[in-house]
């Protein structure tokens, strides 16, 4: 099942939590197949962030239509 990459903000004026999910180089929303990989990318994302902001992984879920 793939995953993806939501980065967590602030927003400035109010102090509401916005979210954000990673896009890829094609403006495509970015699903990591492997579990490992995406959990390498946030941990590297999470040690660069010099703003604060907070990345985390999210599971897909399954699109069944009835």
């Amino acid at each position: 099942m793939p995953y993806l990459i939501i980065k967590k903000m602030k927003d400035p004026d109010s102090g509401k939590p916005l979210f954000t999910v990673l896009n890829d180089g094609l403006s495509q929303i970015m699903e990591i197949e492997e579990k490992e990989k995406a959990e390498e990318l946030v941990l590297v994302f999470n040690e660069n962030s010099d703003s604060g902001w907070i990345y985390e992984i999210k599971e897909v879920c399954d699109r069944k239509v009835p």
